[in-house]
């Protein structure tokens, strides 16, 4: 059965715009999935990469052009400046580590923070917003409390393996010894996974 590891923060326009297409592609070929949320401002010292505050103006005007088509073409509201961007992504990141816990699908869970920043201008760093986003997706929203040791250890060996297996940006997505970065990248995985790449 194939396997494949995510690596996100729940912070990323692509993310978000990734929507739930992992999970058709992990469905289409019965592949599992393990949600590994990271630190992206962490990764990206560890591998050369720039937070976007950092970027050349260039660089940054061709990310809104390039949020704004990506949102067009896949049909989704997309807020090219969120009310609370950046948010610190790690509470909902330890939120996810402790809903993971109980071997239940955390996929509609993950999309629900993503959607949560850059749809629906809610505040993923506090807790009554993870709290209710954990409760509209059949969580018990005191995972905020009884997850916060083990999210916050599993965070950051999540950091050390991503780094070690060669993540840079996100999302990434790993199946083997095979790497995709970016959700643009779905339908390779979708190939490759399916015998053809």
């Amino acid at each position: 059965m194939a396997h494949i590891d995510y690596y996100f923060t729940t912070v990323s326009p692509f993310v978000y715009l990734a929507g739930e297409r992992l999970e058709e592609v992990a469905a289409r070929h019965g592949a599992t999935v393990a949600y590994k949320p990271v630190d992206a401002l962490a990764v990206f010292a560890r591998t050369g990469g720039q937070p976007l505050a950092q970027r050349h103006e260039s660089r940054r005007a061709y990310r809104q052009q390039d949020l704004r088509r990506l949102a067009a073409k896949a049909g989704v509201p997309l807020n090219l400046a969120p009310k609370f961007f950046p948010a610190n992504p790690a509470p909902s990141a330890y939120a996810i580590i402790a809903a993971a816990q109980g071997g239940r699908d955390v996929g509609a869970l993950v999309h629900a923070f993503a959607r949560a920043c850059w749809a629906e201008e809610r505040n993923i760093a506090e807790d009554e917003v993870i709290r209710a986003i954990l409760a509209e997706h059949g969580f018990d929203p005191n995972l905020v409390d009884s997850g916060l040791l083990l999210g916050a250890e599993t965070y950051a060996a999540n950091l050390e393996e991503a780094v070690a297996r060669g993540v840079f940006g996100m999302p990434f997505y790993i199946t083997g010894d095979e790497r995709f970065w970016g959700q643009d990248r779905l339908d390779d995985l979708d190939l490759f996974l399916a015998g053809r790449l």
